[in-house]
């Protein structure tokens, strides 16, 4: 089946972020299987991407992150298109607007949750915020035929603030892209050389990738910094940066990294550490898997769900960095079961391809457009029912 999807996105390119990742895989899969779509997101943005329009909304920038503006535009940009089925990614504000835009005009819709929001307003002092962002969300997801997921944990939250119709679709990850021989390259040794300089004799690198803001909690990696065996490796970048430099001056901070760079940074890793405690996922745990490093990530949310505990890597209880610390320091006292971890976390994430996410994906896609289908076929079939019984009852002339 051919179709023709409207994504409506809170964030797109040049921003490098989980829900970026996930929309350009998306789009990926779309152009490879020969489908049409529309990219709306808040701008700057580029024109095009794998082919498709991409169409800026007004935006404005809030600690770091790019929103956009609800307005006209996005009912001309449907109009226009005429989808199949709405596509909304991580939908908050231009992506509430899509949804209820799309069920006036009765086009099926996914959206896709993936962004802790209330989480992120906690860390950001606004606790007492949290219960309303959760009111509105609801009322946002109460528009869509269906809302994915990627975790249990994610599941379970939407569950408790009363959100239905759900189901999951998780993350992939490019596992030749992210590969443990990276790390056998001479550029893959030299960047390991590079980041071990002036470190002791058999120092690990114990490094984080990802969004350098407060609520990642990278600073929590100073509990490490006066480890002599421990040298820390931060790649990213972010509104934290700054203040990360002087809280971690012994750290090598490399910025943001794509492509092959970042695919031999992880694989320079000995030991990949995940520090913030709202993710509803955690692509980049996956990725440091799939380079074949072993892994340790606070035991809430979606890293439950990715990391098997003492089979890949550790699982920390969340608020508590003594066991952060405890779980790398065992870690960087023994390569071998470095090794094994992350062999076995390899092998875990290698079924986890794209291209089946993908498939997911449009079959998730094929179920709420038959659903509509049926609908209006119910419809249909009670108006025609309705005007036969009103005929019945009129007096013959």
């Amino acid at each position: 089946m051919h179709v023709r999807v409207a994504i409506v996105t809170e964030s797109f390119l040049p921003a490098a972020n989980g829900v970026t990742t996930s929309v350009l895989r998306v789009l990926d899969h779309l152009a490879a299987r020969g489908h049409d779509a529309v990219v709306v997101c808040p701008g700057p943005a580029p024109r095009k991407y794998a082919g498709f329009r991409v169409i800026e909304a007004p935006s404005f920038s809030y600690r770091g992150f790019r929103a956009a503006v609800p307005g006209l535009q996005l009912s001309r940009v449907l109009d226009a298109f005429a989808p199949d089925v709405l596509h909304a990614a991580s939908p908050f504000g231009l992506g509430a607007q899509a949804l209820l835009l799309a069920r006036r005009r009765g086009i099926p819709t996914v959206a896709i949750f993936q962004t802790d929001v209330a989480g992120f307003a906690r860390k950001h002092g606004l606790s007492a915020s949290a219960p309303g962002i959760w009111r509105w969300l609801r009322r946002v997801h109460s528009c869509a035929d269906l809302t994915l997921a990627p975790s249990t944990a994610s599941l379970a939250d939407l569950a408790a603030a009363g959100i239905e119709r759900t189901g999951w679709w998780g993350r992939g990850v490019d596992a030749d892209t992210y590969h443990p021989r990276h790390r056998g390259t001479p550029e893959g040794g030299a960047l390991r050389q590079f980041l071990l300089d002036g470190a002791p004799e058999g120092a690990v690198l114990v490094g984080y990738v990802g969004r350098l803001a407060p609520e990642k909690r990278v600073e929590r990696l100073a509990a490490l910094a006066g480890d002599p065996r421990v040298r820390l490796v931060v790649v990213g970048d972010g509104p934290s940066r700054a203040v990360l430099e002087r809280q971690l001056p012994g750290a090598r901070f490399l910025g943001r990294l794509d492509g092959a760079d970042l695919a031999r940074a992880y694989a320079a890793l000995d030991v990949f550490v995940h520090t913030g405690t709202h993710e509803t996922f955690g692509q980049t745990l996956q990725e440091a898997m799939a380079s074949g490093v072993t892994v340790v990530a606070p035991a809430a949310g979606g890293p439950l769900d990715v990391v098997a505990q003492g089979e890949t890597g550790y699982l920390y209880a969340p608020e508590d960095d003594g066991a952060l610390v405890g779980a790398v320091r065992a870690l960087a006292g023994d390569p071998a079961m470095r090794a094994r971890m992350g062999e076995a976390g390899r092998r875990r994430v290698l079924p986890r391809s794209w291209e089946a996410l993908g498939e997911a994906l449009l079959g998730h896609y094929a179920a709420v457009i038959d659903r509509a289908e049926e609908r209006v076929a119910r419809q249909v079939a009670g108006f025609e029912r309705q005007l036969r019984l009103t005929g019945a009852r009129q007096p013959h002339p």
